[in-house]
C-alpha cells in the first residue's frame, strides 16, 4: 500500500514537472537570431521618420506635457492606467544609461517584433507589438536609425505597479500563446489593389490603430471577429469608436472624408478630432497624403461590424 502511493506521488510530481518543462518551452521568449537582423545595411532615415509619425511614438514616449519639439526627446514617464495595473513608459531615446543607446539592431527588432527585452524577458504588451510584429524588418532598421537622431534623456521612469499575478512576466508566456502572432487581422478579397494592401500594413502593424478601436476580452486579447468595431476608451471614459464600414458615422464617410480627417482633423461635419484622437491624428498629418490615402481605403475595405 505504502509503495503505491509512493510511485503514485512520483507520477503526480512527474506529470507536474513534464507538464511546467512543455508549458516553458511553448511560452518561453522567442527572439529571432542575430542573423536574422544582418545585411539589412544603412538605414533610411527619411523613412524611418515616417515610420516613427504612422507610428505615433512621441504619444506614449514623449514626457507628458511637452510641446512642440520637445516631444522628439523620448525620455518616458507617462503612466498607462489600465484594469492590469498603471504602466510607466520607459525612455527610448539614444541616451546610453537610461535610454536604448546601448541596443543594437536586434535587441530592437526582437523588442519590436516580438515583444522580448535585451535582457530576454517578456515584455508587457501594452507596448503595442502584437500590431508591430507586422512592420517589416526594413522599416524596422530605419526606425532604429531615426531614434539614434533624437535628444538624449536621462530620464528613468519608475518600474510598472502591477499586482499579483500580472507581475509575473513568466505568465506572459501564456497570453502570447493565446494572442501573439504576425498574421493578417483580416483577410481582403483578393481582388484588392495595391493601395489597400498598403492600408492594410499600416492600420494593422506601425499604426496598430486595432490596439484602441478592437474589443479586448478580460485577459487584454482582442475579441475574435471584432477588428476594429469599437471599444471602452482605455482611459476611463467613454468608447474608442467603430471604424469599420459599418459605423453609424465613419461608416458613411468617403475614403477622401477619411483621409481629409487625417489630414486636417476636421470631419465632414466640420467637427474636430478629440481626446487622444487628436494627437494620432497630428501624428498622422507628417505622412505624404498617399499613405493616409491608402488607409482610408482600407478602412473601407475591412469587414462591416
Amino acid at each position: 500500500m505504502i509503495r503505491r502511493f509512493v510511485r503514485y506521488l512520483l507520477c503526480l510530481v512527474g506529470v507536474f514537472v513534464i507538464g511546467g518543462a512543455v508549458f516553458y518551452f511553448i511560452t518561453a521568449p522567442n527572439a529571432l537570431p542575430e542573423s536574422h537582423w544582418a545585411n539589412l545595411g544603412d538605414p533610411d532615415l527619411k523613412n524611418g521618420e515616417m515610420v516613427f509619425w504612422t507610428g505615433g511614438c512621441v504619444s506614449c514616449h514623449a514626457a507628458p506635457g511637452s510641446e512642440g519639439d520637445a516631444k522628439l526627446t523620448l525620455s518616458g514617464g507617462l503612466a498607462l492606467k489600465s484594469p492590469f495595473g498603471t504602466f510607466h513608459v520607459p525612455n527610448i531615446s539614444p541616451d546610453e544609461k537610461a535610454g536604448i543607446g546601448t541596443w543594437t539592431l536586434a535587441q530592437f527588432g526582437n523588442a519590436m517584433k516580438r515583444g522580448v527585452s535585451p535582457n530576454g524577458q517578456h515584455l508587457y504588451p501594452a507596448f503595442p507589438y502584437n500590431s508591430y510584429a507586422r512592420i517589416s524588418d526594413k522599416d524596422i532598421n530605419d526606425l532604429f536609425g531615426y531614434l539614434k537622431t533624437l535628444p538624449k534623456s536621462g530620464n528613468v521612469a519608475p518600474p510598472h505597479d502591477l499586482p499579483f499575478p500580472y507581475n509575473i512576466r513568466l505568465a506572459l508566456g501564456g497570453w502570447k500563446f493565446l494572442y501573439f502572432n504576425d498574421e493578417p487581422r483580416v483577410v481582403l478579397a483578393p481582388t484588392v489593389d495595391d493601395k489597400v494592401k498598403r492600408g492594410q500594413y499600416l492600420v494593422e502593424g506601425a499604426g496598430h490603430c486595432g490596439e484602441c478601436h478592437t474589443p479586448r476580452d478580460r485577459l487584454g486579447g482582442f475579441v475574435a471577429n471584432t477588428w476594429l468595431s469599437g471599444a471602452p476608451n482605455p482611459e476611463g471614459r467613454g468608447r474608442i469608436p467603430n471604424i469599420t464600414p459599418g459605423s453609424k458615422t465613419v461608416g458613411s464617410w468617403s475614403q477622401d472624408d477619411i483621409a481629409n480627417y487625417l489630414e486636417t482633423g476636421f470631419t465632414p461635419d466640420f467637427d474636430t478630432a478629440g481626446g487622444s484622437m487628436a494627437e494620432v491624428q497630428r501624428n498622422l498629418a507628417r505622412l505624404p497624403k498617399p499613405e493616409l490615402e491608402a488607409i482610408a481605403a482600407y478602412l473601407k475595405a475591412v469587414p462591416s461590424h
